[in-house]
């Protein structure tokens, strides 16, 4: 065997799991912020000020929404190819959350393509629109949340109970995974909405924002104390200096954000929201790695064999700039949407 080969077998079974850890983490990440706002927008539905002003609401997504599910997708065959121990540990345990998240996506779907089509029963399809958006987002934090606490892991098989997910953590972090959806929708509509149904979608924007704003310092000082392992990192002497940048700029961001709103500027609220989703999800990343199951079970653990990860990287490495090319292309050629009179 040549040095060459040696250095190779040495090295794949330490890289792989880093490199398939950063697609999986940029999968749910884009989930999040295309799926978000998509999500907080059924979340804000019934609120809206009119029949017409939800037509419009709408028809700003209707051109992306179910594009947005591909990172989902991507997410749950990545997580299932390259880290099965992982895979085989959450399923079990988010069993009820995931399946109700399911179902309420399936519900907002049916309901995005049957609303438009009916006319004495349009009420209903309103309603399960904004009741599927909404048990889905609230599941997804409740999953959150669920994965930040931690699973009982016995012999590397899941060995607590099908509502060990429910805590008063997961709680919170359903209502505030919410909140921050309903942040991204409203910079959403801010930048794609009219004058009027804009103007209602400042006043949103401003007290979502103070719940998100809340919600961060709550998690701030909570998270902490769920794995000694994490308030070692984060306050350790070593690691304070280094790790200070995530709150002082998700400060700076928040700062900004309400600014934007302030000035009834138009495009950087979205913008400034989607910034505080990747440094919450930076600060989230910061606590746990190289955890995949806290606190106990790594990514390097928890990877398929590498020849598994190596043959499915040939597939990932055109694929995803194929995806993420053909989204940010839908996004610009799609951009400007239908108006809401198209759909009567």
């Amino acid at each position: 065997m040549t040095p060459t080969a040696v250095d190779m077998t040495q090295v794949l079974p330490v890289l792989l799991p880093l490199v398939w850890a950063a697609i999986l983490a940029l999968a749910v990440f884009l989930y999040v912020l295309l799926g978000g706002y998509d999500l907080g927008l059924g979340v804000l539905f019934p609120l809206a000020p009119s029949d017409r002003d939800r037509d419009a609401m709408m028809a700003s997504v209707a051109p992306f929404w179910d594009g947005n599910e591909t990172w989902l997708v991507l997410g749950g065959g990545g997580l299932l190819a390259a880290f099965p121990l992982a895979y085989s540990v959450m399923l079990p345990a988010l069993y009820i959350p995931l399946i109700l998240m399911l179902l309420g996506l399936i519900l907002r779907g049916v309901a995005f393509e049957f609303r438009f089509k009916s006319n004495r029963s349009r009420w209903a399809w309103d309603l399960a629109f904004a009741g599927g958006s909404t048990l889905a987002a609230l599941m997804q934090g409740g999953a959150l949340g669920a994965f930040v606490e931690g699973f009982a892991v016995t012999d590397n098989q899941f060995s607590g109970g099908a509502f060990d997910w429910l805590t008063p953590f997961s709680v919170v972090t359903a209502v505030a995974t919410l909140a921050g959806y309903v942040l991204l929708s409203a910079g959403w509509l801010i930048m794609k909405a009219d004058d009027a149904l804009r103007d209602w979608a400042y006043g949103v924007a401003r007290y979502a924002l103070i719940a998100v704003a809340l919600f961060i310092a709550i998690f701030s000082l909570w998270t902490p104390f769920l794995h000694p392992e994490i308030g070692e990192r984060w306050f350790s002497p070593g690691n304070i200096i280094m790790f200070c940048p995530v709150p002082l700029l998700t400060a700076f961001s928040v700062f900004s954000l309400w600014k934007g709103i302030e000035k009834r500027q138009r495009y950087t609220p979205f913008l400034w929201g989607a910034a505080i989703f990747l440094l919450c999800y930076v600060g989230l990343a910061v606590s746990l790695f190289p955890f995949i199951i806290p606190p106990d079970i790594t990514i390097w653990q928890a990877a398929a064999a590498p020849d598994s990860q190596l043959f499915m990287l040939y597939g990932a490495i055109p694929l995803l700039p194929i995806i993420l090319g053909y989204t940010a292309y839908s996004y610009y050629v799609l951009w400007e949407a239908p108006s809401s009179d198209a759909y009567h």
